[in-house]
């Protein structure tokens, strides 16, 4: 397949999950990849499993410092990108009298991409597609989740306002919003195992589908807004839910 072929890329918080899944459909689409993680052990897991297809980079997504160094570090590498799927983010879902301002201030911490993406403008090649990964909690009032869902509103209003900035220097910003999917975020949400399991048999109630969503199955919308058979696509958030959004 060739449907990215030669595109110069970059993922963030590429080292598992859906950046993972989105690395190896993009090599697999004839793409030069890029990924960044922050976590130690999935950087060398990512290294181990990609050899040297791919560059893999420690980047902190909340660092605005980071940012402007990873943008000189994709210039260096490529002198040009065509793609940028950010990725990278903070998943925290508790009530709202357990958040310190300090954790707020760490969920909601967009300036990260933000600025990734200010720094990437000299770099950018012309066309170019950046794809935002927020979530349905965007849309949906799910208990717990108010921080992380305004985070994720937050990302799904850039990729309107940041499009229509930054469409006249060929750059398309859009979004996925994935509903509940089967990856090891679930697993750094702070859930006692003894609750788990409930957990899942409710989230699963909530989907039409009667399952969680894949890695695979998101990183195909990303693929899909990545490559140049979307390129009159711009401002608009593909859900990829299995229906969550029709029971609200």
């Amino acid at each position: 397949m060739s449907r990215l072929l030669n595109k110069r890329t970059l993922i963030t918080g590429g080292t598992s999950g859906i950046g993972l899944e989105t690395a190896k459909q993009f090599l697999a689409e004839g793409a030069r990849v890029i990924v960044t993680g922050v976590n130690p052990d999935s950087i060398a897991a990512a290294k181990a499993e990609f050899g040297s297809d791919v560059l893999v980079l420690r980047a902190d997504s909340a660092s605005v410092s980071a940012q402007k160094e990873l943008a000189q570090a994709v210039e260096r590498h490529y002198g040009k990108v065509d793609a940028v799927f950010l990725n990278a983010g903070v998943s925290v879902w508790q009530p709202i009298e357990d958040w310190s301002e300090e954790m707020f201030d760490r969920s909601f911490d967009v300036k990260g991409p933000y600025f990734l993406i200010q720094a990437l403008l000299p770099v950018f090649a012309n066309p170019a597609s950046v794809v935002l990964n927020t979530s349905i909690s965007a849309h949906v009032g799910s208990t717990r989740s108010s921080v992380y869902a305004a985070t994720k509103a937050a990302f799904l209003s850039l990729s309107k306002t940041l499009s229509s900035e930054l469409m006249q220097r060929g750059i398309r910003v859009n979004a996925v919003s994935p509903g509940p999917v089967n990856t090891p975020l679930y697993d750094k949400m702070g859930i006692a195992d003894a609750y788990r399991q409930q957990l899942n048999a409710d989230i699963i109630k909530s989907i039409p589908a009667g399952r969680f969503g894949t890695p695979e199955e998101v990183a195909k919308a990303v693929l899909y807004l990545a490559s140049d058979e979307s390129r009159w696509t711009m401002g608009s958030e593909i859900v990829v839910d299995g229906g969550r959004l029709l029971n609200d």
